[in-house]
């Protein structure tokens, strides 16, 4: 059969999700879509029942890529009767979306680990938006000694710099604009640290002020984090780092990040 690239998304497609269908069909001989809305990364008043679910759409998407199978299964399939919960941790569960969203990760790793196991692939393409998921999986791989190779994808955005997200359906074009402004406060940041700043209280700050400038977000988290690790940087700014925020507009929660190379820039 030959190498098989999966993509695993919960549907509500959009360029990122097909950029990374598009790097699995440069990169293996077959291509495997999974669109399925996983309850168990919701925790009690997120946003599950409301979440987009364009199945039609979304496959119309796909049609235009060279897609061997479209899998979509329902949730008795995948949660049958008396199922339980993997017992899959790992100590980067508990950091960054991991404090907002305890129960996030469990779900997701359930999930995707569930789906190696029918899929079989030998590539897997995750999105760097998602970057602590991203890292998770990676470990998950490693850990349970799936023979996977995790491709990390870039972020895609909208010309005004808003990261793509399926969530981003909940805005107003008024939102849309003021949105895109998460991605100017972590790029204020980023011109920091190219000119040579290294203390991350100073880049958290500066990151905090230009996302406190527009009265109608409230900040979940800004972080400087070890890039491998994802523990927080207090002080001086020694390793590459991974920059991230989460931040509510109305009542939709948006993540961006970047990460940044201190070796490289030396």
């Amino acid at each position: 059969m030959g190498s098989i690239g999966f993509v695993p998304t919960m549907g509500a497609l959009h360029e990122g999700h097909l950029s990374l269908v598009a790097e699995s069909n440069k990169t293996c001989k077959n291509t495997v879509v999974s669109i399925y809305l996983n309850p168990t990364q919701f925790a009690q008043g997120e946003d599950l029942d409301s979440y987009p679910q364009k199945l039609q759409v979304d496959l119309n998407k796909l049609s235009e890529y060279e897609v061997d199978c479209v899998f979509t299964p329902n949730n008795s399939e995948m949660y049958p009767e008396g199922f339980k919960t993997n017992n899959y941790s790992n100590n980067l569960f508990t950091l960054l979306e991991g404090k907002s969203r305890p129960e996030f990760f469990k779900g997701v790793t359930t999930i995707v680990a569930k789906l190696f196991d029918i899929v079989e692939p030998t590539h897997t393409f995750f999105g760097e938006k998602d970057f602590q998921q991203l890292c998770i999986i990676k470990k998950m791989v490693k850990d349970l000694y799936y023979p996977i190779q995790v491709v990390p994808c870039p972020i895609i955005r909208k010309k005004n710099g808003l990261a793509m997200s399926s969530r981003n359906v909940y805005l107003t074009k008024s939102e849309h604009d003021i949105a895109a402004t998460i991605n100017h406060a972590l790029e204020s940041g980023k011109n920091l640290l190219q000119l040579g700043e290294r203390s991350s209280y100073l880049i958290k700050d500066k990151i905090s002020k230009s996302i406190a400038a527009e009265k109608l977000f409230r900040v979940d988290y800004v972080s400087v984090a070890d890039s491998i690790t994802l523990a927080e940087i207090s002080g001086f700014i020694e390793k590459d780092i991974l920059v991230s925020t989460a931040v509510f507009l109305g009542g939709t929660r948006l993540i961006d990040n970047f990460s940044y190379s201190i070796s490289s820039s030396k």
